[in-house]
């Protein structure tokens, strides 16, 4: 099985994604359900954009030739800091066919074994449909401690609540995608969420037995809340640019969110994240690791856990390209000199 197979597999099932050439967010405008970012996408271009104002440095001369991209997270040794972001409602977003029980439960299952057989973790997914968390779980009891079960922003006692089923199935963390506030899919299916405050996230954090992830930071303000109040960790997330046009992209918003809390709690980021050279900018500006999202979920349908852990390795092996030739020995020692703003 090769990359290419895979897309073309994946283009062949999924009605909800183009798979195109370049995953930037221009060939899937206003299309939710669907892949795309909202109404006119601003925020998903932004986050590929912002990225791209960034040049990563050669610094060959320093003779790195088998960087180091192991790191560990939550008691979990990772291969590389990249991790699967979370993405729900497969059937929905992605219009494969099938039973929509068995399409989640597949794909949790395939993107949580894939990134088990890739030395990393997986963020599988909340819904509207009770079945799509249950996927979650049955994903998380067949690969313990590789699966970060994502929560979307219910009411805290329904958190907890699930939160303690996360335990029960092996999950080495929680999360909860408090971006998910205004989700137009769960709208759809008629599910209650809404936004969190400090006392939500501090009271979680104290109730909950495992490390509880917040997802959907995009200032420095909240990153330095979430710390103060317990938080495993934070995701630095503009939910894909799918739940409000017009915003900040996630490498715009970095440096000053790893400024107050680097060293603290482990800062994660998702958004246009792409190739290896992509981690590698994100890593110097700040984060501790990264999630993809887009890329991850088409190699899951097209070639399942086999499809995922092959995109997975092909990220790596890019990350350690651009490590030997930027001169970056460790990924938890990221030289800042790697990186140069391109654009003013």
């Amino acid at each position: 099985m090769t990359y290419e197979e895979i897309r073309a597999a994946a283009k062949a099932k999924m009605k909800g994604c183009r798979v195109c050439s370049q995953c930037d967010g221009r060939g899937c405008i206003g299309h939710i359900p669907g892949f795309g970012g909202l109404r006119r996408s601003r925020s998903f271009l932004r986050n590929i954009a912002a990225l791209n104002e960034y040049g990563l440095i050669m610094n060959s001369l320093r003779g790195i030739e088998e960087p180091s991209t192991e790191t560990e997270f939550f008691g979990q040794k990772l291969s590389m800091p990249v991790m699967v972001a979370p993405i729900g409602a497969i059937t929905l977003n992605c219009k494969v066919e099938g039973e929509p029980e068995q399409v989640e439960k597949e794909y949790a299952l395939a993107v949580a074994a894939g990134a088990a057989t890739a030395g990393t973790l997986a963020f599988c997914g909340d819904g509207g449909a009770p079945y799509m968390y249950e996927g979650t779980l049955a994903a998380s009891a067949a690969c313990p401690g590789r699966v970060i079960p994502t929560i979307k922003p219910r009411e805290d006692d329904k958190i907890i609540e699930k939160i303690a089923r996360g335990e029960a199935a092996g999950a080495p963390a929680t999360a909860c995608d408090i971006d998910a506030a205004t989700l137009v899919n769960m709208r759809l299916l008629g599910q209650p969420v809404g936004p969190k405050n400090e006392a939500s996230i501090r009271r979680i954090c104290q109730e909950s037995p495992l490390p509880f992830v917040v997802k959907g930071i995009m200032s420095a303000k909240e990153a330095r809340i979430c710390a103060d109040a317990g938080a495993g960790a934070i995701v630095v997330s503009n939910h894909g640019g799918r739940i409000l046009d017009d915003m900040a992209g996630t490498a715009d918003v970095l440096p000053e969110i790893a400024a107050e809390i680097k060293g603290n709690i482990p800062v994660f980021v998702d958004g246009g994240i792409r190739s290896g050279e992509d981690v590698l900018k994100m890593l110097a500006l700040g984060a501790d690791a990264v999630l993809i999202g887009r890329p991850v979920a088409v190699a899951a349908i097209g070639g399942g856990a086999e499809g995922v852990a092959l995109y997975l390795d092909k990220i790596r092996r890019e990350l350690i390209d651009a490590m030997v030739i930027t001169g970056t020995a460790d990924v938890r020692r990221v030289d800042a000199s790697c990186l140069k703003k391109l654009v003013s």
